[in-house]
């Protein structure tokens, strides 16, 4: 009976708010005025309401007249409803999907909070009161009291329920069969979203499945792999490929002909390579897909690489530096000529760490041009050229126009060969700042790297102003990692002795569900910063060894990779055998890593 008279009075409100006339106020309208909202910016909400039925709050939000969570303060005092600023979504009961739709709840921003502890429907717009009725009856629950809650916490709740409601594929292998035409030929708009795709072609289901999936346990990759007996999937995540399923093969033909057609490939060419892209949503999340077919002794083997593309580019400081190396990498990235690159093996992290040097220095009187294979990510005020080798568009062709676009600063994706090289260093020394990647081991290597390309060392050292090599290390599970005691050889493996011991706490991987039984989630960078100061210069112009170089740079306090891993390790975050992976290769005659 509370719950209905808590409709009728929020009926009521909403009807005299529908009903007042422009120039006289409403009791909320008061409140919006004393809260200081405009009176200009209530008759655009009023306006914005007449014509579409809504949008009042939305609009206000949308102007940023005051903030979300004022709003709701407001909106809990005038209507009497209680504000959730959290929902419980780790214990939420998702069965209320079977009956009603994601783009329903979505286009009123509420959703059905069931649990042990409690029964409601969170709204972030209380004169939804008609929708929010119209899902009592749907779900049959007379008894979910109305709460106020943010929209995006709303928005994660129905995201989530979705996701967690969905089947696996694994569920749906079984299913499938030879498909017709018009299963395979049935495609999903180019932005459809993937948690409302209804369709019931098992293919087409497997696909969204693997593709939801991947995005739901954070994988960067997705490998479909064809063999003599099965047709194999795995997903690379934190780094690391990892086996998820093994269908029949007669499904890798349907399988693959599905993402072609997703990708706008041709389906009838079998014996060539093709790339394309899809661009799909997985809830609120955009989701950007490269796809590379290419023909194997078994069939065509796929893999499609994922990026979020509505993640926020990381900043300096969340790329996992010390303090003191964020201050140096801070003023290298603001001089004002020169070239700064950064070295390491594919899937690095490279070009995550240029953007956030992009994205610390990217203001309205620099002008930042890049071009890049492909464009990642993209950013306000920079101009971003895409590589087209079809039409000769290569990073050599792009960086000469480039520099006659008056720019201040200039990213080129990747130094591939001596020409590209040439032009980069010319921009530097003619007053332009270039960012740059090289395939390289070390930060060292990379000055033999560009000699070998047949660049002069006089022009390496009047134009490099520093070289940063990274890796990417898993970081430990939080829920799981549990403390350990290592032994002599993985002590002496890393350079450390007892003494260690003492003031530190090492941990090990374990394995939970959070995890995937993996006992890592997520990675963070390690980083060596060779800075080309007048003593690397000297050398570099007698000798392009990258053990002498390295050996003057660590002299000068250089601090490597393996030693910035160890700083990981003592502090908690990763393990000494992660470290090693990654390290490993890159020990010298003197200094060998051993096997852990």
């Amino acid at each position: 009976m509370s719950t209905i008279l808590s409709a009728l009075k929020s009926t009521a409100s909403a009807k005299t708010q529908a009903q007042a006339p422009s120039r006289g106020r409403t009791p909320l309208e008061e409140k919006l005025l004393a809260a200081g909202v405009s009176a200009q910016l209530l008759d655009e909400a009023r306006e914005a309401r007449a014509k579409s039925g809504g949008g009042f709050f939305e609009t206000l939000l949308r102007k940023k007249a005051l903030d979300e969570k004022r709003l709701l303060q407001i909106l809990s005092d005038h209507y009497g409803l209680p504000v959730w600023r959290e929902l419980p979504m780790e214990s939420i009961d998702v069965d209320f999907t079977r009956l009603a739709t994601i783009a329903y709840l979505k286009k009123y921003k509420m959703v059905p909070i069931i649990t042990a502890q409690a029964a409601a429907i969170a709204i972030s717009d209380p004169t939804h009161f008609q929708p929010a009725d119209d899902l009592r009856h749907l779900l049959r629950r007379d008894d979910l009291q109305t709460v106020l809650a943010p929209q995006e916490a709303i928005l994660a709740a129905i995201n989530l329920a979705y996701d967690t409601s969905r089947a696996t594929a694994k569920d749906y292998y079984n299913e499938i069969s030879e498909e017709t035409a018009d299963d395979l030929i049935s495609e999903i708009s180019e932005t459809a979203d993937l948690l409302d795709e209804t369709s019931d072609a098992p293919i087409i289901k497997l696909v969204n499945l693997l593709v939801s999936g991947a995005i739901k346990d954070r994988a960067s990759d997705i490998h479909v792999e064809p063999y003599s007996g099965a047709l194999k999937i795995r997903y690379r995540i934190d780094g690391i490929l990892y086996d998820i399923l093994s269908l029949p093969r007669k499904i890798q033909s349907p399988l693959v002909s599905r993402i072609k057609i997703m990708a706008k490939l041709n389906i009838a060419e079998k014996r060539l390579p093709q790339d394309g892209r899809i661009e799909l949503k997985i809830g609120d999340r955009l989701i950007d897909v490269r796809v590379s077919v290419l023909p194997t002794a078994f069939g065509e083997r796929v893999v499609l690489r994922l990026l979020d593309k509505s993640s926020d580019i990381l900043k300096l400081r969340d790329l996992g530096m010390h303090d003191e190396r964020i201050r140096l990498l801070d003023r290298l990235i603001k001089s004002p000529y020169g070239i700064i690159l950064v070295t390491g093996p594919t899937g690095s992290g490279k070009t995550t760490t240029l953007y956030a040097a992009l994205s610390t220095i990217n203001r309205p009187e620099i002008n930042i041009i890049t071009i890049e294979d492909p464009i990642e990510y993209q950013i306000d005020g920079v101009g971003q050229i895409q590589v087209n080798p079809k039409i000769d568009l290569t990073f050599a062709a792009g960086l000469r126009s480039i520099v006659r676009q008056d720019p201040d600063v200039i990213l080129v994706g990747e130094i591939r060969d001596r020409e590209t090289a040439e032009i980069a260093i010319q921009s530097s020394l003619t007053g332009h700042l270039v960012f740059s990647t090289l395939h390289t081991n070390d930060a060292a290597s990379a000055v033999t790297r560009l000699i070998d390309m047949g660049i002069e060392p006089f022009l390496v050292t009047s134009s490099v102003v520093a070289i940063i090599a990274q890796r990417l290390v898993r970081l430990l599970c939080p829920h799981c990692k549990e403390v350990y005691t290592p032994d002599d050889e993985t002590l002496a493996n890393l350079g450390l002795d007892h003494s260690v011991l003492g003031d530190n706490t090492f941990y090990r991987k374990r394995g939970c569900n959070l995890c995937m039984q993996t006992g890592f989630r997520g990675r963070t960078a390690i980083f060596e910063i060779l800075v080309v100061d007048d003593p690397i210069k000297k050398l570099v112009l007698t000798t392009s060894d990258s053990n002498q170089l390295n050996e003057l740079a660590i002299r000068r306090g250089m601090i490597t990779l393996q030693q910035d891993g160890i700083q990981k390790v003592l502090a908690g975050l990763t393990t000494t055998e992660e470290v090693l992976r990654v390290t490993r290769s890159l020990g010298r005659k003197d200094d060998i890593v051993q096997e852990a």
